[in-house]
């Protein structure tokens, strides 16, 4: 019963994937353009659920951390104030993240930082470079003041090497982000920290460039509803 039920969810997540595809925008951290997001455009790389940038892992491990946070006392956002909550949100975030690399995706009410491996890690590495903490930084005053979202914080990786050590380190890189972010005073309770290696690419692993856009960490803001 509870496979079925998991089963449900990943299906019904898959379907949403697909219905939102078209309607995801990203703004170009170079340009600074609004554009139709990298993992829309990528879309038939990979597992058809694993081609959204910020996707979180298809059963309902997600939703039972929102009810706890919300009943150890986060709270949760009113109903009707949940679209103004994250646009406020979003746009501190861009405003911040502006001209750093870190490209912001409203995807509904989710915003999702990409933060690609050039500005995050070295190559096999899962040590954050000098460079990224000030991105950091500036991310966590942001989640500081906005508290009512659960942060899922997944780790990615290219396909060079095998597919058990990719999900090893995918999965260390994704820790090391939520433990700097647990430095700067956010509540360890909000991260949900995930990895997924190798599966889910946004661009092709046979050019650097390509690699380079696979190696990345994603933090999706979620907010906490009733």
């Amino acid at each position: 019963m509870i496979r079925a039920k998991g089963m449900l969810v990943a299906t019904s997540a898959l379907l949403a994937v697909v219905l939102t595809l078209g309607a995801c925008t990203t703004v170009d951290p170079y340009t600074r353009e609004e554009k139709t997001s990298n993992a829309t455009k990528g879309a038939a790389i990979g597992a058809a659920a694993g081609a959204v940038a910020g996707a979180v892992s298809g059963d309902d491990s997600h939703e039972r951390k929102k009810r706890a946070l919300i009943g150890a006392g986060i709270g949760a956002i009113a109903g009707g104030s949940v679209g103004y909550y994250m646009d406020v949100q979003e746009a501190k975030l861009r405003k911040r993240l502006e001209g750093t690399g870190v490209s912001v995706t409203r995807d509904g009410n989710n915003v999702i930082l990409n933060m690609p491996g050039n500005v995050t890690f070295d190559v096999d590495s899962a040590n954050i470079r000098p460079q990224f903490t000030d991105v950091l930084d500036s991310v966590s005053e942001v989640l500081n003041e906005y508290e009512k979202t659960l942060i899922a914080v997944a780790g990615h990786t290219d396909s060079t090497g095998s597919a058990e050590y990719n999900q090893e380190l995918s999965e260390r890189r994704a820790t090391s982000v939520a433990n700097y972010l647990r430095t700067k005073g956010i509540d360890g309770q909000r991260f949900l920290i995930i990895g997924h290696g190798e599966s889910r690419p946004i661009a092709s692993n046979d050019t650097p460039e390509g690699r380079q856009q696979n190696r990345r960490v994603e933090l999706t803001l979620e907010p906490l509803t009733d």
